[in-house]
């Protein structure tokens, strides 16, 4: 709050800062900040441009490989499918194993409840 609009949180609890004018705040962080990523984790990171920058590259790739393997030679291997660009949320560390909780953070709708409650 104090990095994106100069406010410190600590005036809601003064009384400076009304429950209202806090949830407007809150629900127009930009993307960089760092209650959009604990709650979007790396996705906050990817605009739409980066995301459709990443389909372009997986569509460039296919198409060389389809041009690759239609013209190679009948007695050479075929190459390998291109893997896809990782995009966040995907590969590896996606995966959460069965035995670990996945943190969880609040949602909108309680976030709101909270702001809402009397004082």
């Amino acid at each position: 709050m104090l990095r994106h609009y100069g406010v410190d949180l600590l005036d809601w609890h003064r009384g400076r800062l009304s429950s209202r004018r806090l949830r407007v705040l809150i629900a127009h962080l930009p993307a960089d900040s760092s209650y959009a990523r604990a709650v979007h984790g790396e996705q906050a990171d990817w605009t739409v441009t980066d995301h459709l920058l990443a389909a372009v590259v997986d569509h460039l790739a296919v198409a060389n490989w389809m041009f690759a393997t239609v013209n190679r030679d009948e007695d050479t291997d075929p190459a390998p499918y291109p893997e896809p660009v990782p995009r966040p949320g995907e590969g590896e560390g996606a995966v959460e194993t069965a035995g670990s909780p996945e943190p969880r953070g609040a949602t909108l709708a309680e976030v709101v409840a909270f702001l809402n409650a009397p004082a």
